[in-house]
């Protein structure tokens, strides 16, 4: 399997976030993860590592707003004007818009309220050009696969697959904000990328509901998107990933949520996540994105569900049963211990 990773992610180490309550705590979301996950997958020859190509802007600005990314490269930069006496290593907002309130100001932390969606989204000198990395990383795991597709299926014949080692990870980003750690939308850019060749089914299997990919796709009916997630009733991003929420316009009936309760075992997750393979199978898209969050394995710091390394396995082995050709796209994952260990097992399915 080709692995496409660029150690441009590395420029992306934000200090601090601000977690839960109000408390600022050394971030979660550290260059070790990507560095973890690199190590295991060298260590083992079923998987190659390649560095991603650079496709430019188009592909990005397709599904993301202009103005928000000219603001996300900007940013930084621009803050280091600001006149303050407090050390600038990374810009997080105080100031959010409530419901209804979405006038853009022209200031630069008014800016950062609008398009910044929480406080686990660090902006950093580097964060721009990481994002860039790992979006150009997907791409180029979206073209592998749609250049080796097989144009017949039939006994012997290999159905291809590709992973994107991306960092920050994406699906937390919508279509003008970032956060959750995520900045530009990386399977959200190479599903849409791929839907110009035919149908696409996107599967989120990350803790946390992805809704920024909900928010880009909801209105379209050629990328079916899927999330199966903690419930947001008790858990982030908590204003969506409701099972009520399935498309509009176009896209009605094209978006699905699974969100599953507290505590949800290998039992649990393997009923939602056979309910959404039907629904993919019934779609009968061309080529399959799968968001790969890591943080549903049961002792991830910041997961609240109960999957084990054998369960991450498994739905390995159930996704990869459907014949697609496949690009797996890295989300989250905390538990940097396991975090190597559990990809590899995932991907392995694929082989």
């Amino acid at each position: 399997m080709n692995i496409y990773y660029s150690d441009s992610h590395l420029l992306h180490a934000p200090p601090f976030e601000i977690f839960d309550g109000g408390e600022k705590i050394p971030t979660f979301e550290v260059p070790e993860r990507a560095e973890r996950i690199l190590a295991a997958l060298k260590a083992d020859p079923r998987f190659s590592i390649h560095p991603p190509e650079d496709f430019g802007l188009a592909p990005i600005l397709a599904i993301h707003d202009a103005d928000y990314l000219d603001f996300l490269r900007s940013a930084f930069d621009e803050w280091q004007t600001e006149p303050t006496d407090y050390a600038k290593t990374a810009l997080i907002p105080a100031t959010f818009p409530p419901g209804g309130w979405r006038r853009k100001p022209r200031g630069l932390l008014g800016k950062a309220g609008y398009y910044v969606m929480d406080l686990a989204a660090p902006i950093t000198a580097g964060t721009y050009p990481a994002a860039l990395g790992a979006a150009n990383c997907a791409i180029s795991g979206a073209k592998q696969i749609l250049a080796s597709s097989p144009t017949a299926r039939g006994q012997g014949v290999r159905v291809p697959s590709a992973f994107a080692l991306c960092r920050p990870p994406g699906h937390h980003a919508g279509r003008a904000n970032c956060g959750g750690y995520c900045y530009i939308n990386n399977a959200a850019v190479a599903a849409n990328w791929l839907s110009a060749h035919g149908k696409v089914a996107l599967l989120d299997i990350d803790y946390h509901a992805g809704n920024g990919t909900q928010d880009i796709f909801y209105e379209r009916a050629d990328v079916l998107s899927i999330s199966i997630h903690a419930d947001p009733d008790f858990e982030y991003p908590y204003f969506a990933g409701y099972a009520d929420e399935t498309g509009a316009g176009a896209g009605a009936g094209f978006h699905r949520n699974f969100p599953l309760p507290l505590g949800a075992d290998d039992s649990v997750y393997q009923k939602a996540l056979d309910q959404a393979l039907e629904l993919i199978q019934n779609f009968a898209p061309k080529f399959l994105v799968i968001s790969a969050g890591m943080d549903i394995y049961g002792e991830d710091p910041l997961g609240k569900i109960r999957v084990t390394a054998s369960g991450i396995e498994q739905i390995g082995a159930k996704i990869a049963a459907l014949g697609l050709p496949t690009l797996v796209v890295m989300e989250g994952g905390y538990n940097n211990d396991a975090l190597g260990t559990n990809v590899v097992n995932f991907l392995g399915a694929f082989l």
